[in-house]
């Protein structure tokens, strides 16, 4: 697979370095185990470049007649991409790394040899640790397989993802950029394909719907004809699509549903797109009228709030250009307001200092 999103290495740290009994020296402290965030590195880079998966710190340098005080091991620096958990042997999340130059301590060096250890040195700590990545985004396209979402991509990035006429498409993340005549850039991830029951790891539920987590707002891409994933599952219309699609978020993780969101309504160039989408556009208006039509399983317990419904076709180009624009123009908007909201906590802290 050319996208990874989940590694387990070893990490030990270096062993210290033996004292001297006869002068009371100390040995050095074995060096540390760190991850550091970077931009432009992967989780297969990192594979392919240490096959055996496996980091180990330096040894503490001996104390000695010349260096009473021994120095430190050399530390082993791994770079790992933005957006990592660091998850122990058990699972528990230890640690994140969201920002390029964040660090962290994965496994500490050992002491060395001192009074203390009877100037025998400690080895380091060594433990098996997953590396989880959770795509960073501005916007994360969601939606069912056959959508339109991999043509979409295409149509508003630059990216290049394998578009072909069948479910299960994609099969892996692709992320694209946005770009703006004024060089302003929005990242953009295509999510692959939920399926019903995704919340409960149905297909490969967990490892798509972890990567929505992490984006800032959520792009629903739904097929104005409907859908169904093959002759044994049930047809969904539009709006019954919608709501399966908020009902999967939900049940993964209730936040997930309060996210800035936009809808796509996409294959606006088949027949009867016009009529589909009127019927559509008056459930989205009252949605709680039309409620008793599906199966009460299927109803979230929020509706998502849509900032924009834009009709689009990815074959004929129709409002590819004003979904650009709505997109640049919500993700303005919230990064004006998280702005807003840090001026009114640092105001805050200045008036409560005072």
């Amino acid at each position: 697979s050319n996208f990874i999103d989940d590694l387990r290495v070893y990490v030990r740290g270096g062993t210290g370095g033996m004292g001297y009994p006869n002068l009371g020296g100390e040995g050095g402290r074995g060096g540390d185990v760190w991850f550091v965030a970077r931009e432009r590195t992967t989780l297969k880079s990192i594979r392919e470049k240490y096959p055996q998966k496996r980091f180990v710190a330096g040894t503490g340098a001996n104390s000695s007649v010349k260096a009473l005080k021994g120095e430190k091991g050399k530390d082993c620096e791994v770079h790992v991409p933005l957006g990592i958990s660091v998850l122990d042997g058990d699972g528990r999340q230890i640690g994140e790394l969201n920002a390029a130059g964040e660090r962290f301590l994965a496994a500490r060096g050992g002491l060395g040899g001192s009074l203390a250890t009877n100037f025998l040195p400690c080895k380091g700590q060594r433990r098996t640790v997953h590396l989880d990545l959770k795509l960073i985004a501005d916007v994360g396209l969601v939606g069912f397989p056959n959508a339109g979402k991999s043509s979409l991509l295409s149509k508003i990035s630059h990216a290049k993802p394998e578009i072909a006429n069948y479910a299960f498409t994609t099969i892996q993340p692709e992320l694209g950029k946005i770009m703006y005549e004024d060089y302003k850039q929005i990242s953009v991830a295509d999510l692959p394909g939920l399926i019903e029951g995704a919340h409960a790891n149905k297909g490969m539920g967990h490892k798509f719907l972890k990567h929505v987590e992490r984006t800032k707002q959520l792009l629903l891409v739904v097929d104005i004809s409907g859908f169904q994933l093959s002759i044994k599952t049930q047809f969904r219309t539009a709006f019954e699509t919608i709501l399966l699609l908020t009902k999967e978020l939900e049940l993964y993780k209730e936040e997930l549903v309060t996210k800035p969101a936009l809808l796509a309504i996409n294959k606006m160039d088949l027949p009867c797109a016009k009529d589909n989408l009127d019927e559509l556009m008056t459930q989205l208006e009252n949605p709680q009228d039309f409620l008793h039509l599906v199966e009460e399983e299927m109803i979230p317990a929020n509706t998502l709030e849509f900032r924009e419904v834009i009709p689009v076709s990815t074959y004929t180009g129709e409002g590819i250009e004003e979904l650009k624009t709505c997109i640049r123009k919500s993700v303005d908007e919230q990064a004006e307001q998280v702005n807003e909201e840090y001026r009114k906590k640092k105001l805050l802290l200045l008036q409560t200092s005072k």
